[in-house]
């Protein structure tokens, strides 16, 4: 609890981590290489997100 009398409530539905585990299945499916597979993790997202839009 905070000292002004605010509490900081942190929920996690555990999102991130299945993102993860698909994102480590789908370098796997694909084959990818380790620089391939690190472009992939930072291209990827901004991507998926823009798709999203």
């Amino acid at each position: 609890m905070a000292s002004n009398g605010t509490q900081k409530v942190h929920v996690d539905t555990g999102m991130g981590t299945i993102w993860f585990i698909g994102w480590l299945f789908t370098i796997a499916y694909v084959k990818l290489a380790f620089w391939p597979a690190v472009l992939g993790l930072i291209i990827w997202p901004y991507y998926l997100g823009v798709a999203v839009r």
